[in-house]
């Protein structure tokens, strides 16, 4: 649905009063954003929630409070790391509506599929990935995620998470080992 939307259709949907909305992006200017944070957006939420449903649902919701937000930007840098922020606190959201409704369970993911052509190899361990992603917290999923498929600085973490720069780098530190060591029990049991 917010695919099909155009950034006057956003405007128009706003609740908020015309006179007030100002947005700091045209409409040519925020279809080239979305081009190029969409993508990267989607696979972030993917990973943290572990739900690709909703995923799909938390993207749209970060863009369109990206947009509502109104608010001016240093550099692209910047306004990426605000979108993330927004993701973030989505996703933070959405999992403590659901912890509160129902006990916590974790949707799997399609990765243990086999497209013709591919390695089972490969496969077995893209899966043995998603499994050991799944294991972790939500937190440690953003962390690696933003570090390692993202590419993000260590401040640029902090800032989308909330934390401090100062803590981050041990955090950061422990998820990896923690992923390190469900990866290596996931290969052990195979080898068993």
């Amino acid at each position: 649905m917010f695919r099909e939307m155009t950034y006057t259709d956003l405007r128009r949907a706003s609740t908020l009063d015309e006179a007030s909305a100002d947005f700091a992006m045209d409409e040519e200017a925020f279809r080239a954003f979305y081009e190029r944070t969409a993508r990267g957006l989607w696979a972030y939420l993917s990973r943290v929630t572990g739900d690709r449903q909703q995923a799909d649902d938390l993207l749209q919701e970060t863009f369109y409070r990206f947009l509502r937000a109104g608010s001016r930007y240093e550099s692209e840098a910047h306004r990426r790391n605000a979108l993330y922020r927004i993701a973030t606190n989505l996703a933070r959201d959405s999992r403590r509506r659901h912890l509160a409704r129902t006990p916590a369970t974790v949707a799997g993911h399609d990765v243990e599929s086999v497209p013709s052509g591919q390695d089972p190899a490969a496969a077995d361990r893209r899966a043995d990935f998603a499994r050991a992603m799944t294991s972790l917290k939500p937190r440690e999923r953003a962390m690696l995620w933003l570090a390692y498929a993202e590419g993000s600085s260590h401040q640029e973490i902090a800032q989308t998470l909330g934390l401090s720069a100062a803590s981050l780098k041990p955090l950061l530190a422990r998820a990896r080992r923690k992923l390190a060591l469900l990866l290596n029990r996931s290969s052990a049991k195979e080898r068993s």
